[in-house]
């Protein structure tokens, strides 16, 4: 182990004996009493040195015995520390592609944040390389969410969609101007590629198959199949399991989630079923909207599909990385001009065929805890 104190953690003494790392409430631990000697043993965990050269040096600098351990047993408990050597064989593959570690160390600082144990947020980042999330849908979200899930390192990114690339089907971050006319699903991988910090994982042998979805983020370019997506569309995810997240823009207001966990969460056909229970003229102004589809430009406000992008990209990484995004059993919508983003709890129905309502497990679906905040001694 090479101890490195976390070093997206700004560092602060409140006073002679007691630091503070860290400066956003979510995130930051006080510390303390720290001597002045140990606060100057603390500038030496920089990731260079052993567990040996630190005794060593805690020797040289007169702080007694088994005190660097127990001082790294302390940071390490408090979620302070990290190991610049950790986390396990794929991570140190990934640190040997030097290019693409560059281009990571941003998120790997953020991984290390919220990952408490030395190595894990190295641990997350190289495990994302391994993962493939397929993203359907090329427009202005779609396109962009799928370039900031292969920039954030996920392995293998699937655009699919249909038609040629239109105007404005263009967004910085997306689909380029140059690529108009193109095929849509086509122009969105070479976005994905360019966008990448590094060339994807080889596939396996042959015999060992294409490995399985990790994630599928449904981003349609119609905004109305994300606000009210459609339940035989969804089905064979459903039934095979497969985690799925929705994510658009209809008319002025952007959507992020459902994530839907099948047999665990609510689904589209939970999603409809409530709808109608609440509204029974529901299922008849739906097949309008669907069946009269205008014949143009449909509003996507570029400042909202952006964010909505970002937001939904952060929700699938939370949830690739083992975190329980606020997205799961919840929808997060926001409307142009305020922007004032709000969750609203999609619940299991009783009677939808995906089963997540058939038991009432009497816990609140995942991601709508209370905040709290993190400050501790």
């Amino acid at each position: 182990m090479h101890p490195i104190l976390k070093p997206a953690l700004r560092r602060g003494w409140r006073d002679l004996n007691t630091v503070q790392f860290g400066v956003a409430p979510a995130h930051a631990l006080v510390l303390g009493p720290v001597d002045t000697a140990t606060g100057s043993f603390l500038n030496l965990l920089d990731g260079t040195r052993g567990l040996p050269h630190l005794r060593e040096e805690g020797k040289r600098m007169g702080l007694p015995d088994d005190h660097v351990d127990t001082l790294v047993r302390r940071l390490s408990r408090a979620g302070l520390l990290d190991d610049a050597t950790g986390g396990g064989p794929a991570a140190d593959a990934l640190r040997k592609r030097s290019g693409a570690m560059d281009r990571l160390r941003p998120d790997l600082a953020s991984l290390s944040v919220v990952t408490p144990e030395p190595g894990d947020g190295m641990r997350k980042l190289a495990a994302r390389r391994a993962m493939r999330v397929q993203v359907r849908g090329a427009g202005r979200v779609g396109a962009v969410l799928a370039s900031v899930l292969a920039g954030a390192g996920v392995g293998q990114v699937d655009v699919r969609d249909g038609g040629l690339v239109e105007p404005w089907d263009v967004a910085p971050g997306g689909l380029p101007a140059d690529t108009v006319g193109d095929r849509r699903d086509a122009a969105a991988r070479r976005a994905v590629r360019r966008s990448a910090p590094d060339r994807p994982p080889r596939p396996g042998r042959p015999d060992e198959g294409e490995p399985g979805l990790s994630l599928v983020v449904i981003a349609p370019r119609d905004g109305l199949d994300a606000h009210a997506p459609d339940p035989v569309a969804a089905e064979p995810l459903v039934s095979s399991g497969t985690p799925h997240l929705y994510a658009g823009v209809i008319e002025g207001t952007g959507v992020v989630g459902p994530l839907v966990l099948p047999g665990a969460t609510a689904c589209a056909g939970c999603l409809s079923l409530e709808r109608a229970d609440r509204d029974p003229t529901w299922p008849r102004m739906l097949a309008q909207w669907r069946s009269g589809r205008a014949r143009h430009v449909t509003a996507c406000d570029l400042a909202l599909s952006t964010t909505v992008a970002g937001l939904a990209a952060a929700h699938a990484l939370a949830f690739l990385d083992g975190a329980a995004p606020a997205s799961a059993g919840v929808r997060w919508e926001a409307s142009v001009p305020g922007l004032d983003w709000h969750a609203r709890p999609v619940l299991p129905h009783r009677t939808c065929p995906c089963g997540a309502g058939a038991v009432d497990k009497g816990e609140h679906p995942a991601g709508t805890r209370e905040p709290h905040d993190t400050m501790a001694e």
